[in-house]
């Protein structure tokens, strides 16, 4: 007890000791420099060890800046996260600063403390291996909002705003360019105008299904549509609804095909059951979305009145779906 108060006391008294004479660590590895258009220099690309990478896969899994990230994208953040060490009693970040780096610890223990209103700082918060500080300064340039004191020498590993804003800008083109590919072949979407398709390409989610998952099912209410990315499905029909003896298989969809689109047009049941053959990831959009970006679907189908008439004069018996491959 009387060691935690010494060490929590001899901290805080660093903490207000602190001014502008402070030599901070320089960190020229890690560069800040505006986003460009064509940024010159390429990512970071530095390996991690497994466990390395399963304590950012830990640190970054519940981080409200990072959870929405798929897989390949935390990849690419983890590779381009750089080493920093700090000894023990080091000042990592210092209240009221500028800073655009956001820290996982790898190994050793950090302090975190925060001082209210020019008060005398107080500890707040203790962050050991696989935790992590200071992600809000990878999106806003408000300044820094507690200090953090190596407790331990450290070893970090970190991301500035610069690279994670690029990594997310480059991921966001290379999406969007893949699925306005898959849309221009949705028989439905032909004929909508490039912006429209571009809007509907960023309006796409990710959905991702598990082995023996039913995706849409045979006489439910349906209101979306699906392009498989990565995966097959299969596709089955009761030709007796509520029938199982009568269900047969009716084909197998791979990567670039798609199902459900006629969920943008009506309220018609689903007419196949689609499930998951292996780990599936797809793209989804519902009629809501397609509306509020491209007005009623009726409207926009009627600029090409043959395709709005094929698709809605379809007999109920004929499975709402589409393969198409390039």
């Amino acid at each position: 007890m009387t060691n935690n108060i010494s060490h929590n006391q001899k901290a805080t008294e660093k903490v207000e000791a602190q001014n502008n004479n402070i030599t901070r660590k320089r960190r020229g590895a890690i560069s800040s420099e505006p986003l460009g258009d064509k940024p010159a220099t390429p990512l970071p690309n530095i390996p991690k060890t497994v466990e390395t990478q399963q304590r950012l896969e830990q640190a970054l899994s519940n981080n409200i800046m990072f959870s929405h990230l798929e897989e390949e994208e935390r990849n690419v953040v983890f590779l381009a996260m750089v080493e920093v060490l700090y000894k023990a009693g080091d000042i990592i970040i210092k209240q009221g600063d500028e800073g655009d780096l956001f820290y996982v610890i790898d190994t050793g223990i950090c302090d975190i403390y925060v001082s209210q209103n020019g008060g005398s700082p107080t500890l707040v918060m203790e962050v050991f291996e696989g935790g992590s500080f200071g992600e809000l300064a990878l999106i806003y340039g408000s300044p820094r909002a507690a200090t953090v004191i190596a407790r331990t020498d450290v070893r970090l590993w970190a991301l500035n705003g610069a690279t994670y804003r690029r990594i997310l800008m480059d991921q966001t083109i290379k999406k969007r360019k893949l699925y306005e590919e898959f849309l221009e072949k949705v028989s439905i979407l032909r004929h909508i105008d490039k912006y429209e398709r571009v809007s509907l390409a960023d309006a796409l989610e990710p959905v991702n299904f598990q082995d023996g998952e039913v995706i849409v099912r045979q006489g439910d209410p349906g209101d979306r549509f699906y392009i498989i990315v990565e995966g097959k499905v299969v596709v089955t029909q009761e030709t007796v609804p509520g029938d199982h003896s009568t269900s047969h298989v009716v084909s197998e969809l791979h990567p670039s095909d798609y199902f459900g689109e006629i969920a943008l047009l009506t309220d018609r049941p689903r007419a196949a059951t689609v499930t998951s053959i292996g780990y599936t990831k797809c793209v989804e959009l519902d009629r809501q979305r397609f509306n509020r970006l491209c007005g009623p679907i009726d409207q926009m189908l009627r600029r090409n009145m043959e395709t709005y008439n094929q698709f809605l004069n379809r007999p109920p018996s004929s499975p709402n779906l589409t393969s198409q491959k390039s």
